[in-house]
C-alpha cells in the first residue's frame, strides 16, 4: 500500500502549473499541510496569505533542506523549471535550474527518507526523429532545445534514484497547458494560451506559429488532476516512474481560432511565425498515453469545445471583454 502524503512541499508555487497545484493540493490536505516556495513571491499574495509561503532557490540545497526539516515535509511537488522559450534565450539558467535544482531535491529526498518526489516531464523530450503520430511512451528522446535536453536528463535522474536508491519519484510528460488563472509563462506552447486573453480583451491575436500548427494540450484542470491521481496511485501498479506520456487533446491553432470565433464574434487571428516555429514543429503532433491509463486510469475531461467554451467564461468574468 502506498504511504500517504501528509506534509507537502511545492516549489515553482508561483508559475503557471505550481499557483493553480498549491490552491487544489491545499483543498485536498489541509491548507497548513502544504507549503508554497518559489523564488518570488506570489503577485496576489494568495501563497503567503492564505497557508505557509516560503522564498527559496532550488539552486540552494541548504535553503530547501531548511523548509523540508522546519515543516517536516514528507512529499515534494517539484514544479521550478525554465520553460521552453525562455530555455533557448538563457540555455546555461535553464540547464542549472533544471537539472541542478532537480538534483538538489532528488538527494534531499534521498537523505532525509521523503515519502515521494513529483519531477515533471514535458513533449520537449521528444525531437525530430519521434514518430509524430502519435508519439509512443517509449521511443527515441533527442530533443533539439535546452529545456528538452534538460527534461530527458531529469526522466533518468528521477529514474536512477528509483532504481539506485528505492526513491519513490514519479513524473508526467506535460502537453501545452492551457489555464485561466495564470498569464503565459515562456513556454513554446503558451499561444494556445496568448489567443485566449487576446481574443477576450482585443478581439484580434497574432500567432508566432502558423495556422495548420498541431500540437498536443490539456486544460488546466485536467493537468492539476492527473499530476494528483499520478501521486496518489498505488506504486506497486506502476511499471514506468518519471515518463509517463499524457494526452489531453490536440488541435492546430488555426481550429483554435475559429473554435473561439464562435464565441466571440469578430475575432480574427493572423499568423506571424517566429523562431518559436521550429521548436513546435519538433514536437509531435499527439501522444499515446496508454501506459497512464493503464497504470493509473488516467483520462481526461475536457476536449477543444468545452474547454474553450469555459476558457472564455472564466476569462470573461476576470476582464473587461472586447466587444465588435
Amino acid at each position: 500500500m502506498t504511504k500517504r502524503m501528509n506534509r507537502i512541499l511545492v516549489t515553482g508555487a508561483a508559475g503557471q502549473i505550481g499557483s493553480e497545484l498549491t490552491t487544489a493540493l491545499r483543498e485536498r490536505y489541509g491548507t497548513q499541510n502544504v507549503v508554497a516556495s518559489d523564488l518570488r513571491t506570489p503577485q496576489d499574495q494568495e501563497h503567503s496569505d492564505d497557508g505557509p509561503f516560503e522564498l527559496v532557490d532550488v539552486l540552494d540545497k541548504e535553503q530547501i533542506a531548511l523548509v523540508v526539516d522546519r515543516y517536516n515535509i514528507d512529499a515534494i511537488f517539484h514544479m521550478a523549471a525554465i520553460l521552453s522559450a525562455v530555455g533557448e534565450e538563457r540555455p546555461q539558467l535553464a540547464w542549472a535550474i533544471n537539472t541542478s535544482g532537480l538534483y538538489n531535491v532528488l538527494e534531499l529526498a534521498r537523505e532525509r527518507g521523503l515519502t515521494r518526489v513529483f519531477s515533471p516531464s514535458s513533449i520537449a523530450v521528444f525531437g525530430p526523429n519521434t514518430p509524430k503520430d502519435p508519439a509512443p511512451q517509449d521511443t527515441s528522446l533527442k530533443p533539439t532545445t535546452m529545456y528538452g535536453v534538460t527534461k530527458v536528463a531529469g526522466e533518468l535522474l528521477g529514474d536512477y534514484y528509483v532504481h539506485r536508491f528505492g526513491l519513490d519519484v514519479r513524473g508526467v510528460r506535460y502537453p501545452g497547458i492551457i489555464s485561466s488563472k495564470t498569464p503565459p509563462g515562456g513556454g513554446t506552447t503558451d499561444y494556445a494560451v496568448a489567443i485566449f486573453y487576446a481574443a477576450v480583451q482585443h478581439g484580434h491575436y497574432t500567432s508566432y506559429v502558423h495556422e495548420g500548427t498541431v500540437l498536443p494540450m490539456m486544460y488546466m484542470p485536467d493537468c492539476i488532476n492527473a499530476t494528483i491521481k499520478l501521486m496518489e496511485a498505488d506504486q506497486v501498479r506502476l511499471e514506468h516512474h518519471c515518463d509517463f506520456n499524457l494526452a489531453g487533446m490536440s488541435f492546430s491553432i488555426g481550429k483554435l481560432a475559429r473554435e473561439i470565433a464562435k464565441h466571440i464574434p469578430g475575432f480574427t487571428c493572423d499568423y506571424e511565425p517566429d523562431s518559436r516555429q521550429k521548436i513546435a514543429d519538433s514536437w509531435p503532433r499527439t501522444i499515446d498515453d496508454t501506459a497512464a491509463r493503464k497504470e493509473w486510469e488516467w483520462k481526461p475531461t475536457y476536449d477543444l469545445a468545452s474547454m474553450t467554451q469555459n476558457m472564455i467564461e472564466q476569462l470573461q468574468s476576470q476582464h473587461r471583454a472586447y466587444t465588435a
